[in-house]
């Protein structure tokens, strides 16, 4: 019964996702060949796109807010995912200490610290972020913790499809084999060194029940020093 209701939320929460209008955004300036059909009708995290190379491209995010769950040991990052999912669910749905309500936003990310080997547990943090009205006083809850992002810079890798545990390190690695020989791999690696807490992010737009044109997306977030030429 319980497993029941927990699927049962699960899908009404990335219902909320989805959206009916499953064609293409135009191109923008944004220098997206898709743009995630989802943020046109609920609040993402504003960005600006600073370089397009060949298989990524470079964006400068303003600082925002996430709610956060604590990390989570899993051999899968799709059960790792859904199992925050639901925490989350419970707390926009008015599961935290001011029993409010809160907006659906888009993305969902994971943070994905890799295990060792093949059949160890990795590390996977989820998270929503904050909607503007709510991040100047987010209500806390049990379990879930805000981080607070200064303005960054994060390389971006785009995929279509479902995200699987088979095809996200392989769609990690090409970002990884794309940025190698650049000036963003430097910046990329400095910030690694500094925080080991993550090794990449994995940001999903769509509901499991749309078929066609899912837009999915790796970032490897990193600073970049005063002086450096874009």
């Amino acid at each position: 019964m319980a497993a029941g209701l927990s699927m049962l939320k699960f899908s009404v929460l990335l219902g909320l996702l989805s959206n009916l209008n499953l064609g293409l955004w135009p191109e923008s300036s944004k220098g997206l060949k898709i743009f995630p059909p989802t943020c046109n009708r609920i609040e993402c995290p504003s960005f600006e796109t600073v370089h397009v190379g060949n298989g990524f491209e470079i964006r400068h995010y303003n600082s925002s807010m996430w709610m956060s769950t604590s990390p989570i040991q899993d051999i899968s990052l799709v059960q790792a995912t859904r199992t925050g999912f639901l925490q989350l669910f419970d707390y926009i749905q008015g599961k935290n200490e001011y029993e409010q309500t809160i907006e659906m936003t888009a993305p969902v990310i994971t943070e994905v610290l890799p295990s060792d080997g093949p059949f160890c547990e990795s590390s996977f943090t989820v998270s929503f972020y904050v909607p503007k009205v709510n991040q100047a006083n987010p209500p806390p809850a049990k379990g879930l913790h805000i981080q607070q992002w200064k303005a960054t810079y994060a390389a971006v890798r785009q995929f279509s499809g479902f995200v699987s545990d088979s095809n996200i390190g392989e769609e990690a690695a090409a970002l990884q084999a794309s940025l190698a020989g650049t000036n963003w791999a430097a910046a990329i690696e400095k910030r690694r060194a500094e925080d080991p807490t993550s090794s990449y992010i994995v940001a999903q737009y769509n509901s499991p029940f749309e078929f066609y044109n899912r837009v999915n997306e790796i970032w490897l977030l990193f600073d970049l020093e005063e002086g450096f030429a874009i």
